[in-house]
């Protein structure tokens, strides 16, 4: 088994969130889970070998298997790009697809930064209003006042975003991550991003979809490319600074796909 330890969407050097890459591990979605539950990372990638020389990427978080985590893609996208440098010359794209819903994924390098092209995924039918209640309610803030309505929307992981009108309110929630989860599961949505309009196409937000407050995500691409997907402009997306991991995530639209990317850096000596 090889593991390659990369921080993800850094927005300065040494900084950024961790994922971990794992080729030749464990083949079971019960032994990868027991894997990832004994990382203190936040997310970990599992790479296979997929048909006509494709790559398969399976996604874990300490909690529960995902069908797409973006960081983690970085994270796998430097460690492909690393392998295949000498050979090509520029590199090539390298196609991957995701080992739940066999999504397509293209995965690209532009100097020292690595984007993921993807598209607009739909949104699972849910049973509730999708409306500030609901939002106050997973939040634990009564009395919550938004920005815009809440929303749906997904690159391949739903989320709900949630748009607060003030940066001080975005820093302040401590909400009942068991709450968020269990909704999650309900309803097969990936957790809540909440974010603050800081500019005209500047955005900082934090993720809530783990159990432990301690790995909240440092940046999530997901979220970013939802975003970018929901508003139909390309986005630039601040994350992590309040938890000591200042992370920076860009999007742009290039035709149909939409591009998330970013700076991602193998931890040496891992």
């Amino acid at each position: 088994m090889q593991t390659h330890l990369v921080r993800c969407f850094g927005a300065l050097p040494g900084h950024g969130n961790m994922a971990l890459v794992i080729e030749g591990g464990p083949a079971t979605p019960a032994a990868r889970q027991a894997f990832a539950r004994a990382q203190p990372h936040p997310a970990c990638v599992f790479l296979d070998a997929g048909p006509d020389q494709g790559v398969i990427a399976d996604y874990y978080y300490p909690h529960a298997r995902s069908p797409l985590c973006l960081h983690a893609t970085l994270g796998a996208a430097q460690v492909l790009f690393g392998r295949a440098g000498q050979a090509l010359q520029p590199p090539s794209d390298i196609v991957l697809s995701t080992a739940m819903h066999a999504q397509a994924l293209l995965l690209r390098r532009e100097g020292e930064d690595y984007f993921v092209a993807l598209q607009a995924q739909p949104v699972p039918a849910v049973a509730v209003a999708i409306d500030t209640a609901l939002a106050a309610w997973l939040l634990g803030q009564p009395g919550l006042t938004l920005a815009s309505a809440p929303v749906l929307a997904s690159v391949g992981s739903p989320k709900l975003l949630i748009e607060v009108p003030e940066r001080a309110t975005l820093h302040a929630l401590r909400p009942p991550l068991e709450r968020i989860v269990a909704w999650g599961r309900e309803h097969g949505v990936n957790g809540c991003y909440v974010l603050w309009r800081s500019g005209a196409h500047t955005y900082e937000g934090r993720n809530f979809n783990h159990l432990d407050p301690a790995m909240e995500d440092r940046a999530t691409g997901v979220a970013a490319g939802a975003l970018a997907a929901h508003l139909g402009c390309t986005i630039t997306v601040h994350q992590g600074a309040a938890l000591g991991a200042p992370c920076l995530i860009r999007t742009r639209f290039k035709g149909n796909l939409i591009l998330v990317g970013g700076r991602a850096e193998a931890v040496n000596g891992y």
